[in-house]
């Protein structure tokens, strides 16, 4: 069995990308690291770093011990982290990734109420409208809005609940231009959207008994960011398309109501994936029962999942 220890300077080393940094690090001489890194390598029978006089990088099979390595790292924190939380509160720092829409109406107003209650925790979340692997960009959960969940060898799932994309429409525009009563009317409506192809995009509806409809049209308007869109939506100026939980207030107001009640996009799964030894983290295990608890909860941002 290789020496433990060995594999968390292999670690330190591949992610500082130079002894002399993970020497530094660790408190230890540069040459004893070598040293250490070299022998597991014979002991393993493969090169896990590629050397040169400008830089380190790891070779393919450094890449596949590297995952092992930080896995066992994890669990050696887990586990340290377990008997702190029978001491006290859970500490430590999270990192989070969220699409932009979902931490500007629901997580982000969510995440300062979690602070409070854990004054040990630390989180840092990263906002952004990109896909986001956790094992390889250094993420404990990234939540995602998608219509199915990854099915991942290597990743854990926790499903918050359904958000629906709504075709809305302000009141005053439909007095304006409406009333909508088929799919096929939806034609007379000015739209706006996040992009169009030679000028048209294209919105795959569904129906109340599941009917298909697919709703091709010419924006007036065209942003890529939702917060935007609906700017553009609740002052009239076109119809579109966007999440329930953007636009909760303006519905309940009725300033914004659904161009053709009923039809939508396939629904969203909101959820979190996470590499499973993180979850034993208290204050990663934390915060995915209080994101549970909350996103459907107390301010029913999103709807429960059916099963």
């Amino acid at each position: 069995m290789q020496n433990l220890n060995d594999l968390l300077f292999f670690a330190e080393v591949a992610e500082r990308g130079s002894f002399t940094a993970a020497a530094a690090a660790l408190g230890l001489p540069k040459s004893r690291l070598s040293h250490r890194v070299a022998q597991l390598e014979a002991s393993l029978g493969v090169q896990l770093l590629q050397r040169s006089t400008r830089r380190l990088s790891l070779t393919p099979a450094g890449e596949l011990y590297l995952r092992h390595c930080l896995a066992v790292r994890d669990a050696a924190t887990a586990a340290g982290e377990a008997i702190a939380q029978v001491r006290s509160e859970p500490h430590g720092t999270v990192r989070i990734s969220c699409p932009v829409t979902l931490a500007q109406s629901a997580v982000g107003p969510l995440l300062p109420r979690f602070l409070r209650r854990y004054p040990g925790v630390t989180v840092e979340m990263r906002v952004l409208n990109r896909p986001v692997d956790p094992v390889e960009e250094g993420v404990d959960l990234a939540l995602r809005v998608r219509p199915v969940i990854e099915n991942s060898a290597t990743l854990a799932a926790k499903e918050f609940g359904i958000s629906r994309g709504l075709l809305l429409v302000s009141a005053e525009q439909l007095a304006r231009q409406g009333p909508v009563r088929t799919p096929a009317e939806l034609s007379r409506l000015d739209t706006v959207a996040m992009s169009a192809s030679a000028g048209q995009a294209r919105l795959d509806l569904v129906g109340p008994a599941g009917e298909a409809f697919t709703f091709v049209h010419q924006p007036r308007y065209l942003a890529d960011d939702l917060a935007a869109l609906k700017f553009a939506v609740v002052e009239g100026i076109g119809a579109g398309m966007l999440p329930d939980y953007l636009c909760q207030d303006e519905r309940q107001a009725g300033r914004l109501v659904e161009a053709l009640p009923g039809w939508a996009l396939q629904p969203g799964i909101v959820h979190a994936m996470y590499p499973p030894r993180r979850a034993l983290l208290p204050a990663v295990r934390c915060l995915l029962d209080f994101l549970a608890a909350h996103l459907r909860g107390d301010q029913a941002l999103i709807e429960p999942a059916s099963h």
